[in-house]
């Protein structure tokens, strides 16, 4: 069995081709640019060609991709979208065409005379181009995907706000980290980008989708010093987000989400110690321009902050030196995978079938 787990981010790409049958550290694994950081660097070379732009493909994740698509209309560049591709830069046709992209029918892109920039979270072809350049069997089994999606929320809904709501939608139905993995046919309409993702995965195996940021937390508690302990703090910082929970095992006491760009260390160390006993706001997080803050069950609620503060992600160091004393989370010895550890678990709840397999390697799972 080969299962291929790909962790989508703002920065970078984590992916791991996951067999059980070799020890996980003789696992294939690839720490690469994100999907959204590669489509901007070919806007780029565009910029500097002269040459106009047609996006393609599928709604995708944002973030530098319009970060750089907005530098090259603001130079004077001259950018087409399809419809669907357009939903990267905005859910609404309207708001995109304020920016400055004029939205073109399928037909129409055909004949356009402009550098195409294809928007896809999930590039599979380059993935097996990859692992073959290495000699690396492919022959997928299952695949696991995870990113962060806002959802298309409805006109004169904050996206944050949307976004935060989904979270307590999915804690209400279940409180464990494994509530955020989902088969691709029960994946809410409003979660556009986790369904093009989906999508373009399951036209080569079964596929389970599970939020990036859960997905980090869970990887964390493969860390054997984290999961010793029956209660900690994981905070997953990413290059976009930090996601903060407050656990018992795997079941969520709080939690808290926030953009890890608007905070300093001092502001995540506040938030969280006071997720951790119960005086968090939701108003307070999103008037600091975060998503919110929740707090699943106050039976699991303490007046003290855990003994463990695990952090993950790649900003992971704004931490390093504060008044959190955080361990830096590193399962089978590789945090940037640790995500990927999270969604081969969302598999096995998935397709349960799958689950003496992975725990084969993986052994039971942590907090279950």
């Amino acid at each position: 069995m080969q299962i291929l787990a790909v962790d989508m981010g703002t920065g970078t790409q984590d992916i791991l081709l996951f067999d059980p049958e070799v020890p996980v550290e003789n696992n294939p694994r690839m720490v690469l640019p994100s999907a959204t950081r590669i489509a901007a660097a070919r806007i780029q070379a565009a910029a500097r060609a002269s040459r106009p732009v047609l996006f393609t493909g599928v709604v995708a994740g944002g973030g530098p991709v319009s970060w750089a698509a907005a530098d090259f209309l603001a130079s004077g560049g001259r950018a087409f979208a399809t419809p669907e591709a357009a939903q990267t830069f905005d859910d609404d046709p309207d708001g995109v065409r304020a920016m400055g992209i004029e939205i073109v029918s399928a037909d129409e892109a055909t004949r356009l005379d402009a550098d195409r920039v294809v928007l896809q979270d999930l590039d599979l072809d380059a993935i097996r181009t990859a692992l073959a350049a290495f000699e690396v069997p492919i022959a997928f089994d299952g695949i696991a995907v995870g990113c962060l999606d806002h959802g298309a929320a409805p006109p004169g809904i904050s996206d944050r706000v949307f976004r935060f709501e989904h979270l307590q939608r999915c804690v209400a139905a279940r409180n464990h980290l494994l509530t955020f993995a989902t088969h691709p046919d029960a994946l809410p309409p409003y979660l556009t980008r986790a369904r093009a993702m989906a999508a373009c995965a399951r036209e080569a195996a079964p596929v389970a989708f599970m939020d990036t940021g859960p997905a980090a937390a869970l990887g964390a508690l493969h860390d054997e010093r984290v999961a010793s302990y029956p209660e900690t703090v994981v905070l997953n910082l990413g290059n976009m987000h930090l996601l903060g929970f407050h656990l018992r095992g795997a079941r969520i006491a709080s939690l808290f989400e926030h953009h890890t760009g608007e905070l300093s260390p001092d502001q995540v160390v506040n938030f969280t110690r006071r997720m951790a006993d119960g005086s968090l706001s939701n108003r307070e997080i999103f008037e600091s321009k975060g998503h919110g803050a929740l707090h699943a069950d106050r039976s699991l609620v303490t007046a003290r902050l855990p003994r463990l503060v695990a952090a993950t992600g790649p900003r992971r160091d704004l931490l390093r030196g504060s008044a959190l004393r955080p361990y830096f989370a590193a399962p089978y010895g590789d945090m940037m995978i640790g995500g990927c550890f999270g969604l081969l678990r969302a598999f096995a709840d998935v397709y349960p079938d799958s689950a003496p397999a992975i725990e084969h390697r993986l052994g039971p799972l942590p907090g279950a």
